[in-house]
């Protein structure tokens, strides 16, 4: 049996590849649990400085698979279990202080969505789209969509892509501020080769997750873990927790070598 979900750590470097090429890595139960229990391995291990989320063939994330919804599924209670599996996986890498990238080629769509904002930088390729979708087969937000999606783009914007059939371009999802940047994969005869495109966007996340290795990967992570759990704390309170997080990093060897290093560098200017 094929793996949904494959797990590889390498350098630091922990990748999440989605692997369900034939049904555009929509997630079925057998997926569900894949990405709950590798993201808890991901995040919960000491050797992971950053994770890396992509999908095998022609697509990023479809969402739900709704002929699995359809053939295999009793009831709404049936739907609401698998997608609190779901959101676990969500959870560990949200609230982790490990950075995050997307690998977004292709489609991403309904509950895909949520797993693109999952990641902390997001990079599509020229040719990718990005939708909700939901309402199209009477279903509403799930997998932190609903929870995330505003924070990103800003409320209208949300409402925009929720309460239309509207698929994103790859310029405009980077004009949003959904995803941070857009690449284009060499052309063959005819024109744009999907495969190369997917290659290079691969590509490309991988050098901001190798970049985060190379740097202050914990200081990247503790930035990335204050500015994601901000809305549980009031103003006074996150300046608080800045404060505790840079006083903490300080005394960290890593920072008290990179400290050194800048001062005597000043020093010869």
């Amino acid at each position: 049996m094929t793996e949904p979900l494959l797990l590889t750590i390498d350098g630091g470097l922990a990748r999440l590849t989605l692997n369900r090429p034939a049904s555009l890595n929509a997630f079925d139960a057998d997926l569900a649990h894949a990405w709950r229990d590798a993201t808890a391995e991901a995040v919960g291990r000491d050797d992971v400085g950053a994770v890396l989320i992509e999908g095998r063939g022609r697509a990023f994330c479809a969402g739900g698979d709704v002929r699995a919804m359809s053939t295999s599924m009793s009831g709404g209670h049936e739907i609401t279990a698998l997608a609190q599996v779901i959101n676990a996986g969500i959870l560990s890498l949200t609230t982790s202080a490990i950075p995050v990238v997307a690998a977004a080629h292709g489609t991403t769509a309904g509950g895909g969505l949520g797993i693109l904002m999952c990641s902390d930088y997001a990079v599509v390729g020229a040719s990718s789209t990005i939708g909700s979708r939901y309402a199209n087969i009477g279903l509403t937000p799930d997998l932190s969509v609903s929870a995330q999606l505003a924070r990103a783009v800003g409320e209208r914007r949300a409402l925009q892509l929720l309460l239309q059939d509207r698929m994103l371009s790859a310029d405009e999802a980077v004009e949003w501020g959904l995803v941070a940047e857009r690449v284009a994969g060499p052309a063959d005869a005819s024109g744009a080769d999907p495969e190369a495109e997917a290659d290079a966007v691969r590509e490309r996340a991988e050098q901001v997750a190798r970049f985060w290795l190379a740097g202050a990967s914990a200081a990247y992570g503790q930035a990335k873990r204050l500015v994601r759990s901000q809305p549980a704390r009031s103003f006074e309170e996150q300046l608080n927790a800045e404060a505790d997080s840079i006083g903490a990093a300080f005394d960290t060897a890593d920072a008290q070598a990179r400290i050194a290093g800048f001062a005597a560098a000043s020093r010869r200017r």
